[in-house]
Formats: C-alpha cells, sequence, structure tokens
C-alpha cells in the first residue's frame, strides 16, 4: 500500500507539473470539468452506499456548468480591456451565480416527477450537498487560475498543492512513527495529534521553501515572510479539516474509500478531500490580504 501510494503521489505530481510548464490555456477547462465530474460520480456512490437516492446526472451536470461558466468570465474579465467599466465586469462574472441558481432550481424541479421516493428531502438535500462539495470548492482552482492572470494563477495552484500535500504526506509518516493520541477516532481512528502538528510543520515549510525557491513571488504576487508562514498555517490546518470531512462522510456511507482510480490512495476525492477546503482559504486570502 506505502509503495503504490508514493508511485501515485509521483505520478500525480509530475502530471501537475506538466500541466503547470505546458498545458494550453484551452485545455484546462477540460481537465477541470473531468477531475469535478469524477470526484462528484464518487461522491454521489456514497450516497448509494448510505442509502440515500439523489440526482447525480443533474448534480454533475450543474457542476460542470458552474465551471464552465467562472472558466469563462475570468477568461473575458482578464482579456478586457484595462478601461472597461467595472459594473461591465461585475455582469460578466454574474454568470456563475445565475448558474447556481439555476442548479438549486432545477434540482427541485427534478423531484416533482419522484413518484415513489419516499425520501425527498434527503435526496434534495445531499443531490445540492453534492454541488457546494465538489464542484462548487474545486471551482476556487478556477478562480486561483485565472483572477491573477495564468501564468501567475498556474503557480498559485501549483503552490496550494505543495504545501497541503506536504502536509498529507508529513502528517502520515509523523504520525505513523510518533502518533500515540488520537485527534478524533469517532471519524478518523488513524489520525493523531502529533501527526497533525507535524503536519502542520511541514505545511509551514514547503510555504516558507516554495516561496523561497520562487524570490519571495508567486508570479506577479509579492508574498511576504509572515504571509508565507500564516498561509502555511492556515492552509495545512484546513487541509486536515477536508481530509476529517470526507472521513466522516466515509464512515456515514461505511466506506473505506470513495474510489478505486487511484492505486494506493483511493478515489479522486481521496486525493481532493484536503484541497477542496484549502483552495478557497488560499482564493479569500489573496484576494484580501495581499
Amino acid at each position: 500500500m506505502l509503495r503504490e501510494r508514493v508511485v501515485s503521489g509521483v505520478v500525480i505530481f509530475a502530471l501537475l507539473l506538466a500541466a503547470v510548464v505546458w498545458l494550453p490555456t484551452k485545455g484546462v477547462l477540460p481537465v477541470l470539468l473531468l477531475i469535478s465530474a469524477l470526484a462528484s460520480l464518487e461522491f454521489y456512490h456514497l450516497l448509494d452506499r448510505a442509502g440515500i437516492p439523489s440526482f447525480r446526472i443533474v448534480g454533475v451536470i450543474g457542476g460542470s456548468a458552474l465551471i464552465t461558466a467562472t472558466f469563462f468570465s475570468l477568461l473575458r474579465i482578464s482579456a478586457s480591456d484595462p478601461t472597461t467599466e467595472l459594473s461591465t465586469l461585475l455582469k460578466t462574472y454574474d454568470w456563475e451565480w445565475f448558474v447556481l441558481l439555476g442548479i438549486v432550481m432545477g434540482i427541485f424541479v427534478r423531484q416533482f416527477p419522484q413518484k415513489h421516493n419516499d425520501k425527498p428531502l434527503a435526496t434534495i438535500a445531499c443531490t445540492l450537498l453534492g454541488v457546494l462539495y465538489v464542484p462548487f470548492l474545486f471551482n476556487f482552482f478556477t478562480k486561483l487560475l485565472f483572477s491573477w492572470g495564468v501564468a501567475t494563477g498556474r503557480l498559485l495552484a501549483l503552490y496550494l498543492v505543495v504545501v497541503v500535500k506536504s502536509t498529507d504526506i508529513g502528517a502520515f509518516l509523523i504520525g505513523s512513527a510518533l502518533g500515540r493520541h488520537k485527534l478524533l477516532p469517532r471519524i478518523s481512528p488513524g489520525k493523531t495529534w502529533e501527526g497533525c502538528t507535524g503536519g502542520v510543520a511541514c505545511g509551514i515549510l514547503a510555504s516558507w521553501g516554495f516561496l523561497w525557491l520562487s524570490g519571495g513571488e508567486i508570479g506577479a504576487i509579492p508574498v511576504r515572510t509572515v504571509d508565507a508562514f500564516l498561509l502555511g498555517v492556515l492552509l495545512a490546518v484546513v487541509g486536515i479539516g477536508g481530509d476529517l470531512v470526507e472521513s466522516l462522510l466515509k464512515r456515514a456511507s461505511n466506506a473505506k474509500d470513495s474510489g478505486t482510480m487511484v492505486p494506493g490512495m483511493g478515489g479522486i476525492l481521496d486525493v481532493l478531500d484536503s484541497l477542496l477546503f484549502a483552495a478557497p482559504v488560499l482564493y479569500v486570502y489573496m484576494r484580501i490580504a495581499v
């Protein structure tokens, strides 16, 4: 299992680096949509295991539409004339919220013809949860990639993955070697306070190391030493929280992994879990603090 996990991790990171360097802008959207769709289907599969019906097709299509709307809105904004009025740019970006509104209404309408569904509230609520948990949160990758320009956005995405996955690796290795005190055994029996502390330390070191190698900048964004520390802590802690959230969902559905697509790691959702919560935090921090 450890060997498979290492091999899968190396392959995924190599693919990420290749995407950062060589993937054309037009190729980003299909990759985002594929990852979102696969992770969403894994979430709805967890609902199946828990005996909760869902409108998975509506959820997957709606999530794909949400990401597509954000992608083209941000591309149009980034390509617009600097003298373009703010009101015009905001109207362009409003499409994301129009799509989200359509998803919510579409899920309710989809329930109307369900004559023999004895769990309409759970069906509606959990279908919407699938949209909010996977494509809505994952869509912050789209925002990171294009809100500050393509070159800077790719480095932001790489920085996010490096910090969060360094946390995951550090927590796993240190927890395996030194872990004694359980963090939340009811949710995730394998996680310990020692592992989480070590993971946060690794996240901070990864943040500092990345910014040191990049000369204190992420693309066109200058980042101070204090920002490197704060982001290291924030992304590490939130990433661990995202991991715990998926563990809660898997325990509720009596599943060990969300899928089997990634040898040694489980499913796509098992790889994304910590990133889904960290991506919005990085985006908000960059918008407000830097």
